[in-house]
């Protein structure tokens, strides 16, 4: 605007038309929100997260989180990850061309070239989140919380195969039973409604007894 007054043979300084111009109320582009939300339907996310066992051997823990319904379509333990093993939990993840359109990970280097020429010839779109910004990936951020809060904190893990069962156990609640605000109090796979009718409240105990759902049984 300042070089269109100039044309016009209006001499004012470059400060006073910043001054007088209308500011944008919303950003020039998407925001990261805004994506999430709107492409939640074809998204997964992936991340790692370490466990020491018992013996103090470290553990890599793998995730692959589908948003819409916060689904674990695939998890897998090891102790020394790498690109070629990560990329083969993708493949596994997503057989028969099942694949998302896009997937959003954080910048770790074991996604390396292997990786991503892999995740390319599935047809899938990365996004990589910012350095250092866990916050651009809420979702697989929270499912890992959840995981440590409700599930391993509790338990001493020995090894990976002990480590695969508690995750297997927890995997299958958290599917079946845990309600989720973010689905309306609703499991990732939906539980019915039990009312009054149907009879006595019983306790199920998952998980080791660690959690418990509830339902009722007719009399």
């Amino acid at each position: 605007m300042h070089g269109e007054l100039t044309k016009l043979g209006i001499t004012i300084s470059q400060a006073a038309v910043s001054k007088y111009m209308t500011r944008p109320r919303k950003p020039p582009s998407q925001a990261w929100r805004s994506f999430l939300d709107n492409h939640v339907k074809d998204l997964v996310s992936v991340d790692f997260f370490t466990l020491p066992t018992a013996t103090f051997r470290i553990l890599f823990v793998f995730i692959v989180l589908r948003h819409n319904r916060r689904r674990i379509v695939h998890f897998n333990v090891t102790d020394h990850p790498c690109a070629e093993w990560t990329a083969q939990q993708i493949v596994d993840a997503f057989p028969w061309e099942t694949a998302p359109r896009y997937l959003l990970r954080d910048r770790d280097g074991v996604y390396g070239p292997y990786f991503i020429g892999r995740v390319e010839g599935l047809g899938i779109d990365e996004v990589r989140t910012a350095p250092r910004s866990p916050w651009q990936n809420p979702h697989v951020e929270r499912v890992i919380g959840s995981i440590r809060r409700e599930c391993l904190d509790h338990v001493a893990i020995l090894d990976e195969r002990h480590l695969r069962r508690v995750l297997r156990e927890y995997v299958d609640y958290y599917h079946s039973c845990r309600t989720h605000l973010s689905l309306g109090k609703d499991a990732p796979e939906p539980r019915a409604v039990h009312p009054p009718s149907m009879g006595k409240v019983t306790a199920v105990r998952k998980v080791g007894g660690l959690h418990h759902y509830y339902s009722r049984l007719a009399a």
